[in-house]
């Protein structure tokens, strides 16, 4: 390499100059300028001669110079106090320096793959980076920010490329963290679902033992984790723990729900806890506030659970027993005081379903409409469009009840005639994206919520009066309750009465499932105010295609785990949700099978209709694919899968789910 430091352009100019004063000089003086001719060509070469040396010692100059800098880079190169390697493209070791070895403890690691000698070495996560952004590895108790550097662009050489990886020893701060996070402070609210259910229950003699018990087996459990627990109401507990503890009580599934469910101390009934936790709150007050949001989750999906607010989501445990009916009906005469006056307060009320609404839904906003016309004010039924499953009812609304047909709207047209003195009622649904028309959320602040699925992490934002009760069987069963605390009189027709009933019938399976005491009486108060089974039967009868395709979906369908169906149903048809949730609801009438699932096609996405008979949740298995519902009726939609994926992955979350044991 030659290295120029000295050029003639330094002195051309003063050449130049002289050159130009010897040629004016030659005309006045020629003998003059031929001497000073000779001086300037001998100011030439003595120039060219001294740039000539300059350079040559420059030149050594460097070159002893780039010497000594490659001597001192091999030097520290072979000498890094940190570990140090160089691998190929397919993550062979070509180069590494003593620290490095001495990490792996090996003799002859030259040519051996990187990914065999540490596990935790991800090579395609290597490739991803960028130069010098670090990687987190793990290698035998000890944590390193692996740093790569590469000699060569990966992307456009057609060579082989080497990459520098330096391991930086992170041990300490890693360690430092999870100290730091273990020792975060994590606030817990216990609450006694049926506390005055089993006080009142539970025979004089043996009340004060089952109260004292109650204290202290939750005392004694969280005080074996280091928490600290007060109590501040008769059924209300605070607790006071740390990170480590949290993590201790999820593996263990927070068995404190079975423990007191099993509890017999002369108490009739089943304890169960509801239990609301934070994990990521900045300070004290946010982390009371967000345990206090977790289990008013875990008392709206009905308690025997325990919900982990961990900032954007939610995870649950428990939660696979059937909610407790409620006897009291204070909360319903409440309820239907608060929405009398609600209806009063406003010019316009809208009544909302959910998307794809089925029996239920189109029932209790029938039940809705009754209570807004009872009160002289505008009412419109929120529905974009028909389906199969409420075809016959609202066949029916046209034939029975022209009047109300009339003001059944979409959502789009709903959305124009909103304004602030509206009043948005939510029936069997309380997710915002499940809504017939999600946008009208927007355009009021003034939200009714009336739903008997058990709350999930999605929520209608700020309601002014919720209604949500997991133990009833429907919503139509609520808003039953609810209109014969309204008013004197119902002044329910014979077709609102049916709807309703129909309402029931479908959530409840003809009265087998998800029945109590309420479910009854709310039924007597349907027939008399003039409802007819045998009509509301024939609301459920099927066209004869709908009645092959279900017998084609039952015909079809496998027995796994000796006691799950699974079925599917392979034509895009518009009836293929009904379908699918009949099908169901049949193979639970196979012998042995105490749940189902049938899976269907819609446009761009596979629909899951699962059903049980109560001893396995379908409600917590598709609610890992984003669904919900109940422990025995749940339903979910899977985007950008097939339908052998999306079975497989039911299948999976199925065995897991077996696996961790159905009933706590």
């Amino acid at each position: 390499m030659k290295y120029k430091i000295f050029t003639w352009s330094d002195t051309k100019l003063y050449l130049l100059v002289i050159a130009l004063s010897v040629l004016i000089m030659a005309l006045f003086q020629p003998i003059v300028a031929f001497v000073m001719g000779l001086v300037l060509a001998y100011l030439v070469y003595y120039n060219h001669r001294k740039i000539d040396e300059k350079n040559k010692e420059i030149a050594k100059y460097i070159e002893g110079l780039s010497h000594d800098f490659d001597s001192a880079a091999k030097h520290a190169l072979f000498n890094m106090p940190f570990p140090m390697v160089f691998i190929d493209d397919n993550g062979k070791i070509t180069w590494y320096n003593t620290p490095f070895l001495t990490l792996l403890g090996e003799e002859e690691i030259v040519n051996k793959s990187i990914s065999e000698l540490v596990p935790d070495f991800n090579l395609s996560e290597l490739m991803k980076k960028k130069e010098n952004e670090p990687m987190s590895i793990s290698y035998m108790d000890r944590y390193f920010e692996v740093y790569p550097n590469f000699l060569e662009d990966r992307k456009t050489s057609g060579k082989g490329s080497i990459t520098v990886l330096y391991w930086v020893d992170d041990t300490d701060h890693v360690v430092l963290e999870k100290e730091h996070k273990r020792e975060k402070t994590v606030v817990a609210l216990v609450d006694v679902d049926n506390y005055d259910d089993v006080k009142n229950s539970t025979p004089d003699i043996h009340r004060p033992i089952v109260l004292a018990e109650i204290d202290q087996l939750i005392n004694s459990y969280f005080g074996q984790y280091g928490g600290i627990v007060r109590k501040y109401e008769n059924d209300k507990y605070m607790v006071v723990l740390n990170h480590g503890a949290l993590e201790s009580l999820k593996g263990k599934k927070f068995d404190l729900l079975d423990q007191i469910r099993d509890m017999d101390m002369g108490n009739t009934i089943p304890i169960t806890l509801s239990i609301g936790v934070c994990q990521a709150g900045k300070t004290l007050l946010e982390s009371y506030e967000n345990a206090s949001a977790a289990i008013d989750i875990a008392l709206g999906r009905g308690g025997d659970q325990a919900v982990i607010n961990v900032g954007n989501t939610f995870d649950y445990y428990g939660g696979k027993s059937k909610a407790m009916e409620k006897r009291n009906k204070v909360k319903a005469r409440v309820i239907g005081d608060a929405l009398r006056q609600l209806i009063d307060q406003n010019e316009r009320v809208f009544v909302m379903g959910h998307k794809n609404p089925d029996m239920d839904s189109i029932g209790s906003s029938v039940g809705i409409m009754r209570a807004i016309k009872n009160r002289n004010k505008e009412a419109y039924l929120v529905l974009n469009g028909e389906n199969p499953s409420i075809r016959n009812l609202m066949e029916r609304m046209r034939n029975d009840s022209p009047e109300m047909f009339k003001r059944v709207i979409a959502g789009e047209d709903a959305a124009g005639l909103m304004d602030e003195k509206s009043l948005l009622i939510v029936v069997d649904n309380h997710k915002p994206s499940l809504t017939e028309a999600p946008e009208l959320l927007e355009l009021t602040e003034k939200v009714v919520v009336i739903d008997h699925h058990r709350r999930g992490a999605e929520f209608i934002n700020n309601p002014v009066l919720t209604y949500l009760e997991p133990y009833a069987s429907s919503t139509s069963e609520l808003v039953t309750e609810v209109l014969t605390y309204m008013g004197e009189e119902t002044n329910l027709t014979k077709f609102e009465a049916e709807a309703l009933l129909a309402g029931i019938t479908v959530d409840t399976k003809n009265f087998s499932f998800q029945t109590g005491v309420r479910t009854f009486e709310a039924a007597s108060v349907l027939k008399r105010a003039g409802a007819d089974t045998t009509v509301v039967k024939q609301l459920f009868r099927d066209d004869f295609s709908t009645f092959v395709n279900k017998a084609e979906v039952i015909k079809s369908s496998r027995i796994l785990f000796d006691r799950i169906a699974i079925g599917r149903l392979q034509k895009k048809m518009d009836d293929s949700i009904l379908i699918a949730a009949q099908a169901a609801n049949e193979l639970l009438n196979i012998n042995d099978v105490e749940a189902s699932f049938v899976l269907s096609q819609l446009e761009n996405k596979i629909h899951i209709s699962g059903r049980s008979l109560g001893n396995i949740s379908v409600q917590l298995i598709l609610e890992k694919l984003g669904g919900g519902g109940h422990l025995t009726s749940a339903g979910a939609q899977i985007e950008k899968l097939s339908m052998e994926e999306a079975e497989k992955l039911l299948i999976d979350i199925i065995d897991k789910y077996l696996k961790e044991g159905e009933k706590r």
